[in-house]
Order: structure tokens, then C-alpha cells, then sequence
């Protein structure tokens, strides 16, 4: 028996736009922040809407500057579904491109790793492929919003 590789087929990108970060301190694994999610829009092949003004990025950092992203919001396509987002992934790289990065100057994302994978969910059947389907993504951090891009596996 022959298992086929997985492929990629683009969804749509996430423009995510952030309040400043809320700064926790010290916690037991790492540095603890949220970073509330405000907005943004959704736009691709299969996907399109805005990012709802709701959620956030539970975020860890760790010794070294690897950020664990555990992100959980919502958006509402353009005819008017909801479908939640819980994202999960990591970001790291040279300690002088992370530190640019949070200091947010606009920073080459080929610098920087910034992979998560994601699960959708909704109650709208017409959107019941995306209870169904796992999803990657790669993204990008700006001074005040992320863009990731997200990936259906097939």
C-alpha cells in the first residue's frame, strides 16, 4: 500500500490586528503575556470575513526567546458565519531579529520561524469542511498585527 504525502492548499491569509501586550511576568514554565485580538480581516480562495473583536494570544517565552502562541479567537465570513480559530504554534529565531521584532520594526519573516497549526470549528453547515479539515499556517509579526497564512492539509 502506497500512503500519499500530504499537500498544501491555501485557505485564506489572517490579518490580525493587536492591542498592546499585557505583560504577566514570570510564570512556571516561562515569560506569560496576552495580546488582546481586536479585528482584522480574512480574505483567500475558500475563506473571507473580518476577525471579530475578541480573543487573544496567551503567549509563553521561553529562556532563549522562543514564543509558545496559543491563540483562541473568532471571525465572521462575508455571508455571515462564525468560526472559531484556536491556533497554536511557536516563534524563535536570532535573538537580535527577535528583538527588532518586538520592538516592531518591520522584519524579512525568511529571518524568523513562525509556524502553528490550527483547528476551526462552526455550527454553519455551510462551512462544515472546516470541522473536518486540519490546517497549518506561517505568519509574520508586525508592531501591531500578525498575518498568517493558512494552509489546509490534504
Amino acid at each position: 500500500m502506497t500512503i500519499p504525502a500530504p499537500t498544501l492548499d491555501h485557505v485564506c491569509d489572517l490579518y490580525v490586528e493587536l492591542d498592546p501586550i499585557t505583560e504577566m511576568g514570570q510564570g512556571r514554565a516561562g515569560h506569560r503575556r496576552i495580546i488582546p485580538i481586536i479585528g482584522g480581516r480574512v480574505e483567500g480562495p475558500r475563506l473571507n470575513g473580518r476577525i471579530l473583536n475578541l480573543g487573544a494570544d496567551w503567549q509563553t517565552v521561553f529562556d532563549g526567546g522562543m514564543a509558545e502562541l496559543d491563540t483562541r479567537y473568532a471571525m465572521e465570513t462575508d455571508d455571515g458565519a462564525i468560526i472559531e480559530i484556536i491556533n497554536y504554534g511557536y516563534r524563535h529565531g536570532p535573538a537580535e531579529v527577535l528583538a527588532a521584532v518586538a520592538r516592531g520594526e518591520d522584519v524579512p519573516v525568511s529571518d524568523y520561524y513562525m509556524r502553528t497549526h490550527a483547528r476551526l470549528e462552526t455550527g454553519d453547515p455551510r462551512y462544515g469542511w472546516v470541522n473536518r479539515t486540519l490546517f497549518v499556517g506561517t505568519g509574520g509579526r508586525q508592531k501591531q498585527s500578525v498575518k498568517v497564512s493558512l494552509y489546509a492539509i490534504a
